[in-house]
């Protein structure tokens, strides 16, 4: 992380982070990307039977959704 700034209580005790725009947008940008990631390894865990990609793919074109 770049420069962040902290808000601290009376006590000195840290409660918030105030950082730069850019710097915010690519944390989320990358907690979006891990998000996905998790999201794809519950998925192949999960699943017992795959279909090949141009299985999917042709069964999408007949049904027009691509």
């Amino acid at each position: 992380m770049s420069k962040v700034k902290y808000i601290v209580d009376e006590k000195g005790k840290k409660k918030a982070v105030l950082m730069d725009i850019k710097e915010y947008q690519h944390v989320m940008r990358r907690l979006e990307d891990l998000e996905d990631a998790l999201d794809l390894d519950i998925a192949v865990r999960e699943t017992r039977i795959f279909k090949d990609y141009r299985v999917i793919r042709e069964e999408l074109k007949k049904e027009g959704r691509i």
